[in-house]
């Protein structure tokens, strides 16, 4: 690719990118260009492709997002699943516990993953699509930890009563607000199981990033 194509497809993504942060609101061509840097008629030319594919749709001098991001978006929980899964099935192994990767939606968390250990008597039944509050339970919690504070969350008995969770975040994966965590019905120790939980996330991570 040259280093105009170069700039152009960063061009594109950045307008993309601007389109969906504008939210609920439609976002103004005029407000795009000063978002991206551009000329009006560099987003106009910029929104030819990506109507093109259905990514977005103009409604006069507003864009807003087109189904084309649902078909996109719904490639990426499967693929999401399948890189957790391992590291997921370890975790619950070695905890005794189950094992869940959740993302944030709006305020909301979703478990889009989840691993039960194979050798314990009993342990939670924790459904995959479950959600909850973001502000509620160890899996919400972690996904607001900042670097240089602590490094996971544990909670007691939040989302059901006698639960225990810890849950770590997962870091530096663009456009990833997700953690990594387990949930049991006994007494979790907090230390050695949130290091454990910590590593699943760094190792889901680095999975994860793009190379």
């Amino acid at each position: 690719m040259t280093r105009e194509g170069s700039l152009t497809l960063d061009r594109g993504l950045a307008l993309l990118q601007a389109v969906a942060d504008a939210g609920g609101e439609a976002a103004t061509i005029s407000e795009l260009a000063v978002t991206i840097g551009a000329s009006r008629a560099a987003v106009y030319r910029l929104l030819v492709p990506l109507s093109e594919r259905g990514l977005v749709w103009r409604d006069g001098n507003k864009v807003r997002l087109g189904v084309g991001v649902l078909r996109l978006a719904g490639q990426v929980l499967p693929q999401l699943r399948q890189a957790a899964h391992p590291i997921l099935r370890d975790l619950a192994e070695q905890v005794g516990a189950t094992a869940h990767l959740s993302v944030a939606e709006g305020d909301q968390v979703q478990a889009i993953s989840v691993v039960e250990p194979s050798w314990t008597n009993f342990h939670v039944a924790y459904r995959v699509g479950t959600r909850h509050p973001v502000t509620a339970g160890a899996a919400g919690k972690a996904m607001a930890l900042r670097h240089g504070g602590p490094a996971w969350v544990s909670t007691k008995g939040e989302l059901q009563a006698g639960a225990s969770g810890v849950a770590a975040p997962v870091r530096g994966v663009p456009g990833l607000r997700a953690s990594v965590g387990v949930v049991s019905l006994d007494t979790l120790d907090a230390e050695s199981v949130g290091a454990r939980v910590v590593a699943a996330a760094s190792a889901l991570a680095v999975v994860l990033k793009p190379s």
